[in-house]
C-alpha cells in the first residue's frame, strides 16, 4: 500500500496493531497444525500410503482421496445399433466413445485435463447394474431418435445420416494386450465378451424404449 501511495494520490488507511493474544493465538495453532501434518506428509512419500485415513483424534489433518483404490479388473459397456435385424449379428455397429475403450484396435487416447463426463460414467455403470443406471436408458432413447447433440459426445457415431432400427449393449471384459499380441494382431486391447448388458431396443408408437420382441 506504501509502494501505491507513491504513484496513486490515495491515503494509506492505519492499521491499529493486533492484540498480542491474538498473533499468539495465530502461532499456537500454526505450530500445531505443523505438529500433527508430520505424520500425514510421511504417509504422503509411504510405499504403503494410506488413503482416506485420519492421523489424529481431532481430524484437523487428515489424508483425502477421491479414489483411494481401483478395480483391478476393467469392464466396458459396448453401444450398438443396427439398421435391421434382419441382417443378424453382423448387421451390428459400434458407438465409439472419445476416451474410453471400445475397439481393441484403436490407440488409447490421452485427454487430461479434459473430464470426459459421459465416459467416466459408462466406466461406473459396467460396474453395477443398469438398473442403478437410469441415464442409460435416456442415453439409448437419444441413439434411436437420432439426437444431433449426443451424437457429438462420441467419436464415431455409425448412423450420423439417419437413426438406427434397435441398440443393445454388451458388457466386455478387457485387458492390456501384451507386447507379442500387440506386434501380430495390432490390438492395444484383449477383450471378452462377458454377456448381454441391456436387450435390443427400439422405439414403440409413442416414442418410449420398448424391447424388441424377437421371433
Amino acid at each position: 500500500d506504501r509502494t501505491l501511495s507513491l504513484f496513486l494520490s490515495v491515503g494509506v488507511p492505519h492499521l491499529s496493531p493486533l492484540p498480542s493474544w491474538w498473533q499468539w493465538l495465530v502461532v499456537a495453532v500454526t505450530v500445531l497444525v505443523v505438529v500433527l501434518s508430520y505424520r500425514p506428509v510421511r504417509n504422503l512419500i509411504s510405499p504403503r500410503q494410506l488413503m482416506n485415513f485420519s492421523f489424529d483424534p481431532f481430524h484437523l489433518v487428515n489424508t483425502y482421496g477421491a479414489f483411494g483404490s481401483v478395480t483391478k479388473e476393467r469392464y466396458e459397456i459396448v453401444m450398438e445399433g443396427t439398421d435391421g435385424i434382419e441382417q443378424g449379428e453382423e448387421g451390428w455397429q459400434a458407438y465409439e466413445f472419445k476416451g474410453k475403450p471400445g475397439d481393441p484396435h484403436a490407440v488409447p487416447r490421452q485427454y487430461a485435463p479434459c473430464h470426459l463426463r459421459l465416459d467416466w460414467l459408462m466406466w461406473f455403470a459396467a460396474m453395477e447394474p443398469p438398473f442403478r443406471h437410469q441415464w442409460l436408458i435416456a442415453f439409448l432413447v437419444k441413439l434411436l431418435q437420432g439426437d444431433r447433440a449426443v451424437s457429438r459426445l462420441l467419436r464415431h457415431d455409425p448412423f450420423r445420416s439417419h437413426a438406427p432400427v434397435a441398440v443393445r449393449a454388451n458388457l466386455y471384459h478387457y485387458r492390456f494386450s501384451t507386447w507379442r499380441e500387440l506386434r501380430q494382431q495390432r490390438a492395444w486391447w484383449v477383450r471378452t465378451l462377458v454377456g448381454e448388458y441391456l436387450p435390443p431396443l427400439v422405439l414403440d408408437k409413442s416414442g418410449s424404449p420398448a424391447r424388441l420382441e424377437r421371433e
